[in-house]
């Protein structure tokens, strides 16, 4: 297990189920979006344009913060990711604020947003490969 892997499994509780789970609900946010491109559209429509072009660009990934999070995508979403995910509703925001960023970018190769059966492909070899793979370790 990578170190950034098994820092996550500890911030999620240790358990690789709720790791599986938030991948999944996050790759969920992107897909029920309309793909990378209706992602972006969304946080650029609540100010944040700049900070996912970050992501999607080849540089380093800000992050957002987790009121970002909540603010893209409504408390109603997060709370039933988190029901879905069995992470306290709290913290979901948090946890998906570290992750999105670097799903983005492994989706968006050399600053181009993958779409249609190739983000299906690319989430699901991504989500196969877990945290490490996210991550790059």
């Amino acid at each position: 297990m990578s170190l950034i892997s098994g820092l996550l499994g500890s911030l999620l509780g240790g358990s690789g189920g709720h790791q599986s789970s938030l991948l999944n609900s996050v790759g969920g946010l992107i897909t029920g979006s309309g793909g990378i491109g209706g992602l972006l559209q969304k946080f650029s429509a609540h100010g944040l344009g700049d900070l996912v072009q970050g992501w999607v660009g080849t540089g380093p990934n800000p992050p957002p913060t987790a009121q970002n999070i909540e603010q893209v995508f409504g408390a109603d979403q997060l709370r039933q990711i988190a029901a879905q995910t069995g992470i306290d509703p709290g913290q979901i925001s948090g946890h998906i604020a570290e992750i999105l960023p670097q799903l983005v970018d492994k989706l968006t190769p050399h600053g181009q947003p993958v779409e249609g059966g190739a983000l299906q492909g690319g989430l699901a070899s991504l989500l196969e490969g877990g945290l490490g793979k996210l991550f790059g370790h």
